[in-house]
């Protein structure tokens, strides 16, 4: 009983890592020791786990590591501009964490113990943002500063995270501030939420209240991309239930609001006073893709630095763009940005090229970790890694990860049958 009790602690701490690792503001303050400490917990994870380590796992994942790893080195050695070693270190990490994970869980005799372990740890994520929405009312005057490269947050003890100059909004009359959670962005905490949604009302089938408790919390992070995913999950989940004939009030206490709230938020960046977020999202869709045309085969790098000096100067035109904004009045407004690219797989196209890029969301699309409501699945993991830098992020690059494994592990097995 003991020793069960240190594994499943020691899963729940590999997925809270996992987790955290893609964009939890612990690794943004301590990225270092904490890829460290992650990486440290799964050698000694992958090592002394309770089952061998099958044959098959092993040379699958030593397969995708060298195929990832050699794609990144050709696009290091091709790339138009200098890159920085310390980017590639940084990938090559994130490729060996994902890996690890990935082999260990796969390890496991039991399917369904990642799936099991994640709903878990979300379930904590979800109580934390919960929290971090009304302690807000209670201690927005008691809130120090802490400082990162790219924003500055205000914080209770580290334990609760705001950023009230850029997200604060008043809907309906209320005025609060945007719940992040323990993420460095509203917007990530949405995509992890809705993933909990999605294990909840697909998968593990366990408490109808969850779901609305859930809701109400992606409702709490006032993000265009959330309410969208989840008014869709809202609107599959119906559909499926509504043959049972129980779910009316459901529908009434969950996708009213849900819809209002996102009105208010489209109009608000469409053409309200939030245009330019709208706007930088319409760029990142647009520019990268112009970028990669001209750079098709290698790309221009996975230097994040040298993308944004490179788009600085990047300028284009389309008809395509000018025939969109005839036919809706929506207009790309913004010529040019020193930011980096919020569309993680645009960036993957104008970073990689094609063919990289391509197999990659290719291998993404074949993953073998959630295959439940697969099509349901993908449309919240494409539109969530199209909003914000994620897909580079041990968690979902945990999914393209996944579809190399299962390719060369059928390759394997397909071998041994013929020999």
């Amino acid at each position: 009983m003991k020793v069960t009790y240190f594994y499943k602690i020691t899963d729940i701490i590999l997925i809270s890592l996992l987790i955290l690792s893609s964009g939890g503001l612990l690794f943004v303050f301590n990225r270092n020791i904490c890829y460290a400490i992650f990486l440290g917990a799964l050698l000694l994870a992958v090592l002394f786990s309770k089952d061998k380590l099958k044959t098959r796992e092993v040379y699958s994942a030593l397969l995708t590591s060298f195929t990832i790893l050699f794609l990144f080195y050709i696009n290091y050695i091709f790339a138009i501009s200098t890159q920085t070693i310390n980017k590639y270190a940084y990938y090559f990490i994130v490729c060996t964490v994902s890996i690890l994970t990935l082999l260990y869980f796969r390890n496991n005799k039991k399917k369904d113990i990642f799936i099991n372990r994640l709903y878990f740890v979300l379930k904590i994520v979800l109580f934390h943002a919960g929290l971090n929405f009304f302690a807000y009312f209670f201690i927005k005057n008691n809130l120090s500063t802490i400082s990162s490269i790219s924003n500055d947050y205000e914080t209770f003890f580290n334990i609760f995270f705001y950023v009230p100059k850029k997200c604060l909004v008043s809907v309906f009359g209320l005025e609060f501030c945007r719940n992040q959670g323990l993420f460095w962005e509203p917007g990530i905490l949405q995509a992890f939420l809705n993933i909990l949604f999605f294990l909840e009302a697909f998968i593990i089938k366990k408490s109808k209240a969850l779901l609305i408790i859930i809701g109400f919390v992606i409702l709490t992070t006032y993000s265009t991309t959330g309410l969208s995913i989840l008014l869709l999950q809202g609107i599959v989940y119906i559909h499926n239930e509504f043959k049972k004939n129980k779910l009316f009030l459901f529908i009434v206490a969950v996708l009213i609001p849900i819809y209002l709230v996102l009105q208010v938020n489209v109009e608000d960046k469409v053409q309200g006073e939030k245009e330019a977020s709208f706007q930088k999202r319409f760029f990142d869709l647009t520019q990268p893709f112009y970028i990669a045309l001209e750079n098709p085969i290698t790309g221009i790098g996975l230097d994040s630095e040298q993308f944004q000096k490179l788009r600085e100067e990047f300028y284009f035109t389309s008809s395509t763009l000018d025939y969109i904004h005839d036919q809706t009045g929506l207009g790309l407004k913004v010529n040019v940005t020193d930011k980096g690219s919020s569309n993680s797989i645009m960036f993957l196209l104008a970073a990689t090229g094609f063919p990289t890029a391509i197999l990659f969301i290719y291998m993404f699309f074949k993953q073998q970790i959630i295959k439940d409501k697969r099509w349901l699945w993908m449309i919240i993991i494409i539109i969530s890694v199209m909003s914000e830098p994620l897909l580079l992020r041990p968690f979902f690059f945990i999914f393209i990860v996944s579809g190399f494994m299962s390719f060369y592990q059928k390759m394997i097995t397909h071998k041994q049958q013929l020999l």
